[in-house]
């Protein structure tokens, strides 16, 4: 069983939302009963071959940060958007339906390790804008 936490979503905001998400999954359903739909590719190695110094990772934000922030990608979503974005682009003109955010690490406890835990939630919505 799933439990979801409704708290802070307002009736018209989730009703929209869900309204949303299922238009989404028929359009999605529809697309791939005519064709084979192309889910974009790894988002941490196109983010690894952008061969970004520790000061990307950091931005003015986490300039003073005390732990290496080099690595991991998910920040970036706050620091260096514009990289991010670049690479779902990247993706989409190669041919890629369906793109996925980059925030495979974004959760309190991933993030923790790096000093971040707090910034799971604004590195979640931050991906999901981009």
């Amino acid at each position: 069983m799933h439990v979801v936490n409704l708290s802070g979503i307002t009736a018209p905001s989730f009703i929209f939302c869900y309204t949303f998400a299922m238009a989404v999954r028929d359009e999605l359903c529809a697309l791939a009963q005519k064709r084979i739909l192309i889910l974009d590719g790894a988002i941490g190695t196109m983010v690894q071959r952008l061969a970004l110094p520790e000061e990307a990772y950091r931005g003015t934000r986490f300039h003073g940060h005390a732990a290496p922030l080099k690595g991991v990608s998910d920040v970036l979503c706050l620091t260096r958007p514009e990289a991010v974005a670049d690479i779902h682009r990247q993706y989409l003109e190669a041919g890629a339906d369906i793109i996925k955010t980059c925030s495979f690490s974004a959760t309190s406890v991933t993030l923790a390790e790096y000093g971040l835990a707090e910034y799971a939630r604004e590195i979640s919505e931050a991906a999901a804008r981009i």
